[in-house]
């Protein structure tokens, strides 16, 4: 039996994963800590899982994108919440001291108190954005990152190992997606593909059933939690372009009511919904790109629509586009006509179900969090 610590940033879409492969751990006999924000984990880990609180730093959304959105990622928010998090995550590597730290890829301050204590440590990656970095569109995406990791060093008083990026382990790096779609791109030394962890998520929010049409098939369309503020008139669109085909379709709308008031018929408004209880449900999603959306509805072979905003989401658009698994259109500027043409398609086209099911695949014979989970109990038995 091994002990693991994970520590995990304050933001809500990045729990889901680590959740799902401390579950495995547990399950497999091995005991697990957490260091991350008390209010949002407690729900999930429950009263008795050892927790190491850092507090809550919130994530300031923006509406900026290519190169100026990674710079406001890290200035914003990475550079800031490590520093807010190094003190907890050095007590709680030398208080609990874990066989293993398991790290958010941005979580470096998790990172560097496992390198200061000689623990080895594991990076999961919950994001497309630093495991196949967009070169291509922002040439100098790898040496202005670089340039940040080497700002986290000098938070503290260790000297900088220019061998060592604190964004991945030298001893285990957990992507969770497949070369279903990420084709050939290089991958980081000691890489392994998981696919996505998914797990129990004690948080799950209720669901007005008696509200579903049984009748009719349905969409989910979300934007995620970090993009709400720039959707207002993508919702406007997306009601728009359903409304043509309401009278064989239910649209379920993840948002708060304030954006879209007055919703038709056939559009049923949540502000949250358990995503995993709708996805056996589901015909089709409507995205915003993020890995954990793409890689749940994949998951269940059901095909996306994505509508890209910043940072990774481009490049997601592209592999789903690239495995059959779905169609790429404009967040800002895609018309109800072109919505329409994007979600009939995948409702209609048994080839984009096809794609869909063979990325579905690929995730069921990577192993998820169960196979996550055996990487590091074995990076935990490694003398």
């Amino acid at each position: 039996m091994a002990r693991f610590l994970f520590v995990v940033l304050p933001v809500f879409s990045h729990l889901n994963a680590p959740l799902a492969i401390g579950q495995a751990l547990t399950a497999a006999g091995h005991e697990v800590a957490w260091c991350g924000p008390r209010s949002d984990l407690r729900p999930l880990i429950g009263p008795d899982a050892t927790l190491f609180p850092t507090g809550k730093r919130w994530y300031r959304p923006d509406d900026e994108s290519g190169m100026a959105a990674v710079r406001s990622l890290w200035t914003g928010h990475v550079l800031p919440v490590n520093r807010f998090i190094r003190d907890a995550a050095e007590q709680a590597v030398t208080e609990y001291r874990p066989d293993v730290v398991v790290v958010d890829q941005y979580a470096l301050a998790g990172a560097l108190a496992a390198h200061r204590h000689g623990v080895p440590w594991a990076t999961f990656c919950v994001g497309m954005l630093e495991l196949t970095p967009p070169t291509a569109e922002m040439p100098e995406f790898t040496d202005w990152v670089a340039a940040q990791v080497r700002r986290v060093w000098a938070m503290t008083d260790l000297p900088v190992d220019e061998t060592l990026d604190l964004r991945f382990s030298p001893y285990l790096v957990i992507g969770l997606t497949t070369t279903a779609l990420t084709g050939p791109a290089p991958m980081p030394a000691r890489c392994v593909l998981t696919g996505p962890a998914l797990g129990r998520r004690p948080n799950a929010p209720d669901f007005d059933w008696a509200a579903w049409a049984p009748d009719r098939r349905h969409v989910l369309v979300t934007v995620g939690t970090m993009a709400e503020h720039l959707a207002r008139d993508f919702y406007r669109r997306v009601t728009a372009a359903t409304a043509p085909l309401a009278d064989r379709l239910q649209v379920i709308l993840t948002a708060p009511a304030d954006l879209v008031p007055d919703p038709p018929a056939h559009v049923l408004v949540a502000p949250r919904v358990p995503v995993l209880e709708l996805m056996p449900r589901l015909d089709a999603v409507v995205s915003h790109g993020g890995l954990g959306t793409v890689s749940e509805a994949l998951a269940h072979g059901v095909p996306v629509v994505v509508a890209p905003i910043r940072h990774d989401h481009p490049a997601i658009a592209r592999q789903v586009t690239r495995a059959g698994a779905g169609r790429e259109v404009s967040f800002h500027e895609a018309t109800p006509a072109e919505l329409t043409e994007a979600v009939t398609a995948v409702l209609d086209d048994p080839a984009y179900r096809a794609g869909a099911a063979r990325v579905r695949d690929s995730f069921a014979a990577a192993g998820g969090a169960s196979a996550a989970a055996a990487h590091l109990a074995a990076l935990a038995a490694t003398p």
